[in-house]
């Protein structure tokens, strides 16, 4: 198949409690799916993470020719960090970002160097556990507003007609302090709050009706939007990945999960290919 007349749906992850790794739960059969759906139609010849835990003063593309585990986390059991995934680098494929990036305007970086966060390797570890395409993590400036993040991504946008999957990874609702503010932490399947679910379902409507004028001003038109983003790091990648699919693309859920009653695992796809990846999605079986 031709991956250059394709253009690959850029999607947005949320990647969950570095546990969901270990405790997938409903999220982690639709990785699984999420991964095949992908194969059925153009594989990715490449991967560009945007990550909420690769954070730079200036966009930073991580050009190393093999990347290692990173385990940015503490406290949890053992078995968390055994767990690897080391997956080839894309030393070429920074160069080619670096100069659509300076094409549009935009400062941009490139370091020799690699290493993979929990918030990329966790769900690629059940997306593609074969963790042999190569990824270029973009390591991004959490201080720049929804519309500057946008306008990062529609730079980026030739990729998706490459080959080249540009990937968001972060939390559709992220309000730590609500797991480990003191009190009880919540069940993993805790009943939804519903401030979070007013949240999600908001976003999903906004985005499904392409209205990103006001996905842009979430944080003044949100529901509960500084509740359950008390700083906004991690939805931010959301905004890269939309704007990759083009000036105003329709943003579709491909998957609706809760874990901890206030912890959303939604999962995205933009642009022309989000329907018929989402159909492929709702008709792959989970891998064996």
């Amino acid at each position: 198949m031709d991956t250059t007349t394709l253009p690959l749906a850029p999607v947005f992850l949320s990647h969950g409690s570095p546990m969901t790794a270990l405790e997938p739960g409903e999220v982690g059969p639709f990785w699984q799916r999420l991964g095949a759906a992908f194969d059925a139609g153009t594989r990715p010849r490449a991967i560009l993470a945007i990550s909420a835990h690769s954070l730079a003063r200036e966009p930073l593309l991580m050009a190393a020719a093999q990347h290692t585990t990173v385990h940015d986390f503490g406290g949890f059991p053992d078995a968390l960090y055994q767990l690897r995934y080391d997956a080839p680098g894309a030393p070429a494929l920074a160069q080619q970002v670096a100069g659509l990036l300076q094409a549009a305007g935009l400062p941009v970086h490139v370091a020799d160097e690699g290493g993979l966060d929990h918030g990329i390797w966790a769900p690629l570890r059940f997306v593609w556990p074969e963790a042999d395409i190569p990824v270029l993590p973009l390591a991004f400036p959490p201080t720049w507003s929804p519309a500057r993040l946008l306008a990062l991504g529609q730079a980026l946008a030739p990729l998706t007609q490459q080959g080249v999957l540009v990937y968001g990874s972060g939390s559709i609702t992220h309000n730590l302090r609500m797991l480990f503010g003191g009190g009880p932490m919540p069940a993993l399947l805790a009943p939804e709050i519903p401030q979070s679910a007013a949240f999600r379902t908001w976003f999903a409507e906004r985005s499904a009706g392409a209205d990103w004028a006001a996905l842009a001003d979430y944080r003044q038109q949100a529901p509960h939007a500084v509740l359950m983003h008390p700083t906004d790091e991690h939805l931010l990648p959301f905004y890269v990945a939309a704007g990759a699919a083009g000036a105003q693309p329709v943003g579709l859920r491909l998957h609706d999960s809760i874990t901890y009653g206030c912890l959303g695992m939604d999962a995205y796809a933009f642009g022309d290919g989000a329907a018929s990846l989402a159909q492929r999605v709702a008709a792959t079986p989970v891998r064996a």
